[in-house]
């Protein structure tokens, strides 16, 4: 099994899309550190460089880190039946069972390592702002940009690795979906839009009631902001990662390949 999944997670990075992905996710912060119409457009005054994770985690995860999940995972099962090498996979001595894990295990870790990569260069992109104690807020804790007062640098960090760990964990069901409709499809355009077709109803179920709305994966995305207590989220966002997970299982093992 750890070879297996070793190998997965080779496929993954090797992947143009995930390679291109996790260039976008590093770079963005820069631009979003010197756009000119950052503040105006967001209603944030940029102060400090703790600010940057934030923002540019908080604009990726509405929909470009959803999109480049969809189709990274997707690719896990599409690509490898298009290149015909599904098949002689499973005819090595490992189960059905054991090779749909292998890959969810490794597509649940993409969303932290998209967050991670996004933060890593979000915190490059704020060093010419400089990481010292200032007024605000980091947008991850108490009171967002505007904060509740002075923020002392360890402070910033619990706020920031806290967001960053609920961001992923809020894309983690995004990643199970895609493995899903890629064992249902076996083919990574079908799996990949089926999955953002998934996510843009569940964004127009707004106009149903509350009730409704908070079953729905996308009323979560601004989860790293959220603060007190978040357990009963974690366990919705648990339930259909699992729920998922499961479903993704039982359909690779009564796919025909």
């Amino acid at each position: 099994m750890p070879s297996l999944i070793s190998l997965e997670f080779r496929k993954l990075l090797s992947s143009r899309s995930t390679r291109l992905a996790l260039i976008v996710c590093g770079l963005l912060p820069f631009l979003w550190s010197v756009a000119p119409r950052l503040g105006e457009t967001l209603n944030v005054t940029l102060v400090s460089g703790w600010q940057l994770p934030a923002i540019s985690i908080g604009l990726a995860v509405q929909y470009l880190m959803p999109l480049f999940i969809a189709i990274a995972v997707a690719e896990l099962l599409g690509t490898e039946v298009a290149q015909g090498t599904l098949a002689p996979l499973l005819l090595r001595p490992v189960s059905r069972s054991q090779v749909i894990l292998s890959k969810l295990l490794v597509a649940l870790t993409l969303p932290f390592l998209l967050v991670a990569v996004t933060f890593i260069g979000a915190l490059l992109a704020g060093l010419p702002i400089g990481y010292g104690p200032f007024s605000g807020g980091t947008g991850f804790g108490p009171g967002g940009f505007v904060g509740l007062g002075e923020i002392t640098p360890d402070v910033a960090v619990q706020q920031l690795l806290r967001g960053a760990l609920l961001s992923s964990v809020m894309l983690m069901p995004i990643a199970a979906l895609a493995l899903l409709f890629g064992a249902l499809f076996l083919n990574t355009a079908a799996a990949a839009l089926a999955t953002l077709v998934t996510l843009i109803v569940m964004r127009l179920l707004t106009v149903f009631p509350a009730a409704v709305q908070r079953l729905m994966l996308t009323n979560y995305t601004n989860l790293y902001a959220i603060q007190g207590d978040v357990s009963q989220t974690l366990t919705l966002l648990a339930i259909y990662t699992i729920g998922f997970s499961l479903m993704a299982i039982f359909a690779f093992d009564r796919r025909d390949v």
